[in-house]
C-alpha cells in the first residue's frame, strides 16, 4: 500500500503493478542552465521510501526549504522500498517520474543510462555545490555522460540489537564480528528463551547482501567484471539450504513477518537482532519503539578478509523531464548540503556525505552510535564493488522475493535457485 505524506494528512493509495515495462526517456541536459527564477510560483513533486520516522524528518526539511524558497512548494509522497521501485518503473514507462526523488545507487545505471535522470553536473557551481563532498563519494553518481545522482550519505552492513527486548530473555548480546556459528547460537538461545513470542533474528540467507557478504569473505564479488553472476546455481541452492535449520526452529517464521509487513521483524520488536545497513537505525527506533538500539559487526568466516565496504545508499536525483530543472537542482542542493537538514536527519540517511551537512548533524545519541560503529569496523572495510549492473535492482528484489517464498515453504531452495537464474538471465541479458 502506498502512503502519501502531506503537511496535514497521511493517506493510503493503491499500489501499481509494474511487470515487464521498458524504461524510456530523454537526455538530461548539456546546455547552460538558466538562473532560478525566485518570483515564479513553482510546485515540485518529491518522493522517497521509508517509514513514519523518515517522513516526519522530511516534513521538517521541506518546511525549511520552503521557508528559504517561498516561491517553491514541495508535494511529497512515500512508501516502502519494494513498492517504491514498482511505482517508479510504472512512471518511467509512462514518462512521468517525480521532479526530484530519493534514489538508490543500485538503480543508477537502469535509469541513468536510459536518459531518465537530469544531468546534475550541468548545475555544479550554478545551483549545486559539491566542494564539501568527498570526490570518491561524489563519483558514485557519475556515469559516462554525467552525474545523475548525488549521495546524501553512506553506511555499512551491520547487526542491530534491541537491548531492552534482549534483557527480557536473559540472553547476553551478540558481541559482533565472530563466526557465523556464534551468531546462529546466539539467535537460537534467544528463540528458546523467547517462548514463541521473541526470536533471535531473521533468516540470514534471504537477502542478496547476505550472500554478497559471504562471497566477499571468500575474496569474491556478486558480479564479474563483465556484469555476469559470479556464483553458480548450485552455490545459491546450497546457500539457501544452509539456512533451513534456522528457518525450521530459530529465526522468526516468514508467516509472522507477512502479518506485520512492511515493518520488519526487528522493527516490529519480535526479533532481538537483524542484519541491515547501518543507516536503518533511525527507522528501527521509530518502528520498534525501543529506547536503545545497538550496532555490532556482522559475523565472518574469514576475519582477515576486508569483507565490508562503505555503501552509498541514499542519493538524490531529478527527472530529466522536470519542467523546473533549476528549482529541482536547488532542492537537491538543499537536501545534500544544508546544515539544517543535517541536524534534522542526523545519521538516519547514513553518515552525511557533505561536510557542511555533517557539521550541522552534530551527531549525538543514536546518530553518534552509527558513526562510532563505522569507525569500529575500519579494519574490515575494503573496496566497494563496481557500480551495480543495469537491472541489479530487479535482481535484488527477485532474490528477496524468492527468499521469502522459501521461508513460506512455497518453493524449495533448488527450485528457487533455478528460478532466480532463469529470471536473472532475462534481466541482465546474459
Amino acid at each position: 500500500m502506498f502512503r502519501t505524506l502531506t503537511r496535514r494528512t497521511l493517506t493510503g493509495v493503491a499500489a501499481l503493478a509494474a511487470t515487464g515495462l521498458v524504461l524510456t526517456g530523454c537526455g538530461g541536459g548539456g546546455n547552460e542552465p538558466a538562473a532560478l527564477d525566485t518570483e515564479e510560483q513553482i510546485t515540485l513533486n518529491y518522493t522517497f521510501w521509508g517509514n513514519d520516522d523518515r517522513a516526519a524528518r522530511y516534513d521538517k526539511a521541506i518546511a525549511a526549504f520552503e521557508e528559504e524558497y517561498p516561491n517553491i512548494t514541495i508535494n511529497d509522497t512515500f512508501t516502502d522500498y519494494p513498492s517504491y521501485w514498482e511505482k517508479r518503473q510504472t512512471e518511467a514507462a509512462g514518462g512521468g517520474l517525480p521532479d526530484v526523488m530519493q534514489f538508490d545507487y543500485t538503480y543508477l545505471r537502469q535509469y541513468g543510462d536510459n536518459g531518465l535522470l537530469l544531468n546534475l553536473e550541468d548545475y555544479f557551481g550554478s545551483g549545486i555545490t559539491t566542494d564539501a563532498i568527498d570526490e570518491t563519494l561524489l563519483a558514485t553518481g557519475t556515469l559516462e555522460d554525467g552525474t545523475f545522482a548525488i549521495p546524501t550519505g553512506y553506511s555499512a552492513w551491520s547487526v542491530f540489537q534491541n537491548p531492552g527486548l534482549l534483557a527480557d530473555t536473559g540472553v547476553e548480546p551478540y558481541e559482533g564480528g565472530t563466526s557465523w556459528e556464534d551468531y546462529d547460537a546466539y539467535m537460537a538461545s534467544v528463540t528458546e528463551a523467547g517462548g514463541g513470542t521473541v526470536y533471535g533474528g531473521t533468516d540470514t540467507t534471504q537477502r542478496i547482501q547476505d550472500l554478497e557478504l559471504k562471497l566477499r569473505q571468500q575474496g569474491r564479488e556478486l558480479f564479474t567484471e563483465d556484469g555476469e553472476l559470479n556464483f553458480t546455481q548450485e552455490e545459491l541452492a546450497e546457500h539457501w539450504t544452509e539456512g533451513q535449520e534456522n528457518r525450521d526452529s530459530v529465526t522468526v517464521p516468514q508467516s509472522k513477518l507477512e502479518e506485520i509487513n512492511p515493518v520488519s521483524g526487528f522493527g516490529g520488536a519480535i526479533t532481538t537482532s537483524e542484519m541491515s545497513w547501518s543507516n536503518f537505525l533511525g527507522g528501527y527506533l521509530g518502528d520498534s519503539g525501543a529506547e536503545e538500539i545497538t550496532i555490532v559487526a556482522p559475523p565472518t568466516s574469514n576475519p582477515d578478509e576486508k569483507d565490508l565496504y562503505r555503501k552509498v545508499g541514499l542519493m538524490q536525483a531529478a527527472s530529466a523531464q522536470t519542467e523546473h530543472p533549476e528549482a529541482a537542482a536547488a532542492f537537491v542542493d538543499f537536501l545534500i548540503n544544508s546544515p539544517e537538514v543535517g541536524e534534522i536527519f542526523g545519521a538516519t540517511l547514513g553518515i552525511p556525505a557533505s561536510e557542511t551537512q555533517l557539521e550541522g548533524a552534530n551527531l549525538e545519541g543514536p546518530d553518534k552510535a552509527v558513526k562510532d560503529y563505522l569507525d569500529s569496523i575500519e579494519e574490515r572495510i575494503g573496496d566497494a564493488p563496481a557500480a551495480p549492473v543495469n537491472g541489479f535492482g530487479a535482481v535484488e528484489q527477485t532474490f528477496w522475493d524468492l527468499g521469502k517464498s522459501i521461508g513460506l515453504g512455497a518453493v524449495t531452495p533448488e527450485d528457487a535457485a533455478k528460478q532466480f537464474f532463469d529470471e536473472a538471465a532475462v534481466t541482465l541479458g546474459n
